[in-house]
């Protein structure tokens, strides 16, 4: 499938490329295809390729004079790459406890959807998530696939810490908290593994196109894990993922 794309000046040196305005795991595998076409391409004056839930930013090594003859140019690309985007996704198995003492906003989401925490545990963790991108922090995976009854507003006021690893819920989406940081999403649980470490050959495990599902643990195997992940020998359970 092809869509209508918008192509729009970003600064004076970058085009930002847009679809249509939703999060569909359809337009998802277009812009990836349409991002690998172009870095396959190997265009010296584009310096960095960067995709977002429906969009593609192309960064330009110098000021963009000629922004028809650049359109034409990556309207070419998108028209003539094959419409088939076959990358290998990975399901990844994420550690989670949701345990009380790391759920310090299960209480209050129990209430506002009169759902039972048990519930709330289940549906999280039974759903299946799109990676649709990685931003915001380091390792912070964009999932998509939340269960309509477990979205919840953020925070009108945000927590000035949040703890490394804190599963959230913010809006329609979820999420892991990488690191330490600010945040007014509705924390959950947490996970004892590393999302983001600059040492490794590829910084983060997961990718744009690949999926996670939550595994429910407790919290003597979240202590074991953390210990095992902090040693740098815990490895995560994952498999190829069929659709």
């Amino acid at each position: 499938m092809t869509y209508h794309l918008t192509y729009k000046r970003f600064g004076e040196g970058a085009i930002l490329i847009e679809w249509p305005a939703m999060i569909d795991e359809h337009i998802l595998k277009d812009v990836l295809r349409f991002k690998a076409a172009i870095i396959k391409k190997d265009i010296k004056v584009i310096v960095d390729v960067k995709h977002a839930y429906n969009s593609l930013l192309i960064v330009y090594h110098t000021v963009c004079r000629n922004f028809e003859n650049e359109v034409n140019t990556l309207e070419s690309i998108y028209k003539t790459t094959d419409s088939k985007y076959d990358s290998l996704s990975i399901l990844w198995k994420i550690p989670v406890c949701y345990d009380e003492a790391f759920g310090i906003d299960l209480e209050a989401m129990s209430k506002e959807k009169n759902l039972s925490k048990e519930a709330i545990i289940k549906r999280h963790s039974q759903a299946v998530y799109t990676v649709y991108f990685i931003g915001f922090l380091p390792g912070f995976l964009y999932l998509g696939g939340l269960d309509d009854t477990l979205h919840m507003p953020r925070k009108s006021t945000p927590r000035l810490k949040i703890a490394q690893g804190a599963v959230a819920i913010g809006g329609h989406q979820t999420g892991v908290y990488p690191i330490e940081s600010p945040g007014g999403w509705n924390i959950i649980g947490n996970s004892p593994i590393d999302y983001f470490n600059p040492k490794n050959k590829v910084p983060c495990f997961a990718k744009a196109g690949d999926h996670i599902r939550f595994k429910p643990i407790s919290m003597k195997e979240y202590n074991d894990i953390k210990v095992l992940s902090a040693a740098g020998v815990y490895q995560i359970e994952s498999e190829v993922w069929h659709g």
